[in-house]
């Protein structure tokens, strides 16, 4: 058995970093943060306008290989890995990304199909993107994985199962890959934003003036704020990556009290949903 160095990926100039859903928001943030630091980018979005738009804002001040299709396109998924591989000769970093949100809704009066679809992007996206990419990390002297889940990954949120169940198996995914892989040269990452200002709410599958509302008053810290902790993760090679005082004192809440913390969790979000429902 071959014995493993863990060294800290302290620089990125001239690694590879892929990044799926980097036509806004927190992907976006990561493509301009990464090409600052040298590194050369593998992109993805599902609207081809908003990737041309990162690309732009990007410029000539990073290597860039563009591809929009769906994420839950597993061929599409696969295809895309091997064309990063064999544009760049090697890939450093794979960030799965990549989600989309829905309104609320009881489980009992919900389409069978909004489900589907928010898991098919938000776990199937990751599970592609995880598998597709994994061999090549594993080729590298040292490579990470980043897996986005959420603060919704961490708990229960009433009328929000869509999205809880497919972020809760993206954490479930990620904890399995750090136990796989604690023993090689590739680190698993799993990220749980929580309060940050992203188009996840406009972009919704049924969005409307609730959604924008909630957003706007309550999601406050910037991408660029997340993209800085994401990196500085992976730098220190941390397992779990918190964003935001929402994000820690939920965790904090129901690890200590697991049915005590979500009830009040739940509490919170109801009121402010409540609150903007009333306007």
């Amino acid at each position: 058995m071959r014995s493993v160095i863990f060294v800290f990926m302290k620089e990125f100039k001239n690694k590879v970093v892929v990044i799926t859903g980097a036509g806004s928001g927190i992907g976006r943030a990561l493509a301009l943060a990464f090409a600052k630091e040298g590194a050369r980018l593998g992109l993805n979005e599902f609207n081809p306008s908003t990737l041309d738009e990162t690309v732009a804002l990007i410029g000539n001040g990073s290597e860039v290989f563009p591809v929009a299709f769906d994420v839950s396109d597993k061929d599409a998924m696969f295809i895309f890995a091997k064309s990063v591989k064999e544009r760049f000769g090697q890939i450093d970093v794979m960030i799965n990304n990549a989600g989309i949100s829905i309104g609320e809704y009881s489980l009992h009066q919900m389409d069978m199909a909004l489900f589907e679809r928010v898991m098919d992007v938000n776990f199937y996206g990751m599970l592609y993107g995880s598998q597709a990419f994994i061999p090549y990390l594993l080729e590298q002297p040292e490579a990470a994985l980043l897996n986005v889940s959420s603060v919704f990954g961490l708990t229960g949120i009433i009328n929000s199962s869509a999205y809880c169940a497919s972020k809760f198996a993206v954490y479930g995914l990620n904890q399995s890959l750090i136990q796989e892989h604690k023993n090689s040269t590739l680190t698993i990452h799993s990220v749980h934003p929580g309060g940050i200002k992203t188009n996840i709410a406009k972009n919704a599958v049924d969005y409307n003036e609730v959604h924008e509302a909630f957003h706007q008053q309550f999601l406050k810290l910037s991408p660029e704020y997340a993209a800085s902790v994401i990196i500085a993760g992976i730098r220190k090679k941390k397992k779990r990556i918190l964003i935001g005082t929402e994000a820690h004192l939920l965790d904090f809440l129901v690890r200590l009290f697991p049915v005590l913390g979500s009830n009040i969790i739940n509490r919170i979000i109801q009121k402010k949903i409540e609150a903007l429902t009333k306007k």
